[in-house]
């Protein structure tokens, strides 16, 4: 059977498109360390300010996602990609790095709600037996992007002196993110969308900010819950290294 658009899986792969083009280019530009400084301080403090927000609105970001509907969210969240990438070309010919810090802080705001709006996605759109294999599809198209965007520095700075990278890198940079941004509004309406099987997925009823609070606060006492918190501690903890002084020697 063909690919339809209004297909779970579909979405999916819509979705792993978004993804590759704004956190895979993200992990790209951080990955050359210190987001592509000679001296890493700016990036440094930048990814400081970014998981501060991010750890506020990895919480609050499943409530923004019900109240404000997937397509929105995820288009809304796209463009701070591109501010954080576009902040590194005022860093170049100024110095000063408050932008690029203010701009740090917005990312993890937007992250935040992405990775929320994406989690839904993965979760409710397909059937239970098939979760393991969109996940798998999702990944593969998402770090793709870190890979194939990590060629863009080599390729733009490679004849430069600079230990700095060009702007050119970063524009690039800041186009393919918006082109993920407006990506986002491709993703069908979920209630449109339809499994295999016929069956409509599971939707999110929008709610009120008072009810998505108190649904929130439940989660700090849920075992299943908190039995994750290692494991995303776990799976986190090494870009501080990566994203800084390491991969910037």
């Amino acid at each position: 059977m063909g690919l339809r658009y209004y297909s779970a899986m579909t979405q999916v792969i819509i979705v792993g498109f978004v993804c590759f083009l704004c956190p895979g280019m993200f992990n790209a530009l951080n990955g050359t360390g210190g987001g592509g400084q000679l001296d890493p301080t700016a990036g440094n403090n930048a990814n400081t300010a970014l998981y501060s927000t991010f750890v506020v609105f990895g919480i609050l970001g499943g409530a923004i996602v019900n109240l404000c509907g997937v397509r929105w969210t995820i288009f809304g969240s796209g463009f701070t990609y591109a501010l954080y990438s576009g902040s590194y070309i005022y860093l170049n010919h100024t110095g000063n790095s408050s932008f690029t810090i203010a701009a740090g802080a917005i990312l993890g705001i937007g992250a935040g709600i992405l990775w929320a709006a994406q989690g839904m996605i993965m979760v409710s759109y397909p059937r239970e037996e098939e979760k393991g294999h969109y996940i798998a599809i999702f990944w593969v198209i998402f770090n793709l992007g870190g890979m194939l965007g990590g060629i863009l520095p080599f390729a733009i700075n490679y004849h430069s002196d600079s230990g700095s990278l060009a702007d050119g890198v970063y524009i690039a940079f800041v186009i393919l993110e918006c082109l993920g941004a407006f990506l986002g509004l491709a993703l069908a309406p979920p209630a449109k969308v339809t499994r295999d099987d016929g069956s409509s997925v599971v939707l999110v009823k929008y709610t009120n900010l008072g009810t998505e609070t108190i649904e929130i606060l439940k989660l700090f006492i849920n075992p299943l819950m908190l039995g994750l918190l290692p494991m995303c501690f776990t799976s986190n903890f090494f870009y501080t290294y990566q994203f800084d002084n390491i991969n910037g020697a």
